[in-house]
């Protein structure tokens, strides 16, 4: 039994080594922004005669392949719905590039080399969609009650972004990081609050970020914090001018019917 445990690890750890012919698996990861273009190396200046290389998504789908041979050369790309008119595969090096690429390109790639020895190389593409710029409004909640309206001195902000994922949300004073929220998931609308003075003088800034690029968004204090009873003198004011409108109207309604009354007479 002893003698048999010895003998599975030697071959796994021969097998590591390459010593029977493959070569150990090699993860490389590629972030890309949707809509570029992404080149998956194989490390080839030129492909040699009996070789083949071989291209699959997810391990189970076939994207392209290459087989060279002494009287024949097959040459594939895949014509799959998902990667249909994205794919481009390098006749001299195997290379594969996926042009105008989309979220849904995401995944696993493995390339094989089926020569003296075989290797595996992995590639995890993560496709970033195009990052939204942040928008911020006045929290409208803290108007709603007594006790927040008492307290002028503080206005309550919040940024906020639609349909993200894999992204970080951040407040920064200046070049100093006050607050940040992570998220890999998809979320529908993220948002972060933050608190500031009326008179505050202080330059702020709200930056959505990815691994690829980042948007920002800055704030004017005076346009955003408007005051509680500003806001809530609004609808007096529309009240105001609805009335005066009205007004008007009616009395240029009585004026013509009086002239067309003493008229007839």
């Amino acid at each position: 039994m002893i003698y048999t445990s010895v003998l599975c690890a030697l071959c796994l750890w021969l097998a590591s080594r390459g010593v029977f012919g493959v070569d150990s698996d090699e993860v490389k990861s590629v972030s890309v922004m949707e809509g570029d273009s992404v080149t998956l190396h194989t490390n080839l200046t030129h492909i040699q005669t009996d070789i083949q290389i071989l291209w699959t998504f997810k391990l189970n789908t076939r994207l392209a392949e290459i087989i060279k041979r002494e009287q024949m050369n097959i040459y594939f790309v895949s014509k799959d719905v998902i990667f249909r008119d994205h794919l481009q595969m390098n006749s001299q090096t195997g290379s594969l590039t996926i042009t105008n690429i989309k979220t849904e390109h995401s995944g696993l790639y493995q390339l094989q080399i089926i020569s003296d020895p075989i290797s595996y190389t992995s590639f995890t593409v993560i496709v970033h969609a195009r990052l939204p710029v942040p928008v911020i409004i006045r929290n409208s909640s803290q108007c709603s009650s007594s006790s927040e309206r008492s307290s002028v001195s503080k206005c309550v902000l919040l940024c906020s972004v639609m349909n993200v994922t894999h992204v970080s949300l951040s407040w920064y004073k200046g070049n100093s990081l006050l607050s940040s929220i992570i998220v890999s998931d998809l979320n529908i609308r993220l948002s972060l609050p933050l608190e500031v003075e009326y008179q505050d003088t202080n330059t702020y800034r709200c930056v959505i970020n990815n691994p690829i690029t980042n948007q920002t968004q800055h704030l004017d204090i005076n346009n955003v914090c408007e005051s509680c009873s500003a806001l809530t003198m609004i609808p007096h004011w529309v009240g105001i001018t609805v009335f005066f409108v009205l007004l008007i109207t009616l009395t240029a309604a009585v004026g013509v019917l009086w002239f067309l009354y003493y008229r007839k007479t």
